[in-house]
């Protein structure tokens, strides 16, 4: 590194994925002076890379790269190809000439879930999946923030019986506190489900993955978002963010009692205030759900565009087309004075306030 003078007219470019583990001498001045950070694409991005990877591929006319850009969010450039490459080679076991939106499909479920699993059979178990998936969607389309749902399937994946699927509407890293919280009640739609139809001994242990997830969102929120009544705080230290069990132990014992109960307080807050509204989502759309559920049995696979036409049937408030109930106290105030509030009193103001903005739209 230090064979070079000024006049060499020699450039050394490298390359890594890893920076944090670079010695610190390469990274002097006088060595590697520019550092260049390429993040994942964003949408524009993946179209764009897409594009390139599909140049001598034989695509359907139906396929459109700017859908499969937004419904890859994270993936990287190598992703891409490698998506691309699933599809073509589903497209020739299926002994088609073109790949089409099916095998896109399938290969983004491949890639992301795993691969596909023995189908269940008609049964109790088939129909609590089914209703765990649905309470999913319902309540995730029903909770203003929350993306709209792309589909949802039966057929197993991984480690996973069902599964419900959303698409972003926007690429964006700037996530609010609406949205948190609504992944949080969409997130517990399917064990809300299992409750409310079949009784709280017959919930079940699919819900285990949700309820991880769930809770690590509204952790993040108190600890590192500030975004409850303990306050604009960061509760734990950056440097300890890690998936080591003994290194979160260690940050948590590096605060006071107090602290972690208040904490641990806030979190279950968010948690319950959230299943509660799962569960008055399922209790006031029974017959949607079961007409869902009857839906869903009989395809396997219900797309955004069908689950939400079979929704709109049996709700009076309009869905909008990215797949949301007009709510407006709850879009108004986010999640501020809506924790306190009776649900039942803020569905019936929020009804009152779409009915205002329905006559509105007609008068104009």
């Amino acid at each position: 590194m230090d064979g070079f003078t000024a006049n060499t007219g020699v450039i050394v470019l490298a390359a890594t994925n890893r920076p944090e583990i670079l010695d610190s001498a390469l990274l002097r001045p006088g060595r590697f002076d520019r550092q260049v950070s390429v993040g994942l694409p964003d949408i524009r991005g993946r179209e764009e890379i897409l594009r390139v990877h599909s140049n001598n591929k034989r695509l359907d006319k139906d396929v459109s790269l700017h859908v499969i850009a937004m419904r890859t969010p994270g993936f990287s450039g190598a992703d891409l190809a490698n998506l691309m490459n699933e599809a073509a080679i589903l497209a020739g076991r299926r002994s088609k000439d073109k790949i089409t939106m099916k095998e896109i499909d399938d290969s983004i479920d491949r890639i992301v879930a795993g691969m596909e699993g023995t189908q269940m059979t008609d049964g109790k178990s088939k129909t609590l999946v089914a209703y765990h998936e649905v309470g999913h969607a319902v309540c995730a389309t029903l909770t203003p923030g929350h993306d709209p749902v792309q589909k949802v399937t039966l057929i197993p994946r991984g480690q996973a019986r069902g599964l419900t699927w959303f698409i972003p509407v926007e690429d964006s890293d700037l996530i609010s506190k609406k949205q948190l919280f609504a992944r949080i009640v969409g997130g517990l739609g399917g064990r809300a489900a299992e409750e409310v139809i079949f009784g709280e001994p017959e919930i079940t242990t699919g819900a285990a993955g949700d309820l991880q997830q769930t809770t690590q969102i509204a952790r993040q929120m108190v600890t590192r978002f500030g975004m409850s009544e303990i306050g604009p705080w960061m509760l734990i230290d950056p440097s300890v963010q890690s998936s080591d069990v003994v290194l979160r132990m260690l940050a948590r014992n590096s605060m006071s009692e107090k602290l972690a109960e208040d904490i641990d307080s806030s979190v279950k807050k968010i948690t319950e205030t959230a299943y509660e509204i799962a569960k008055n989502h399922i209790r006031n759309n029974r017959e949607a759900i079961d007409k869902l559920v009857e839906v869903l049995l009989e395809k396997e696979t219900l797309t955004g565009d069908e689950f939400r036409a079979i929704l709109s049937e049996f709700i009076d408030e309009p869905v909008c087309s990215e797949g949301r109930q007009v709510h407006g106290e709850i879009v108004k105030h986010g999640l501020g004075d809506v924790y306190a509030k009776n649900v039942d009193e803020m569905y019936e103001r929020s009804v009152v306030l779409c009915n205002a903005l329905i006559s509105a739209c007609v008068e104009t």
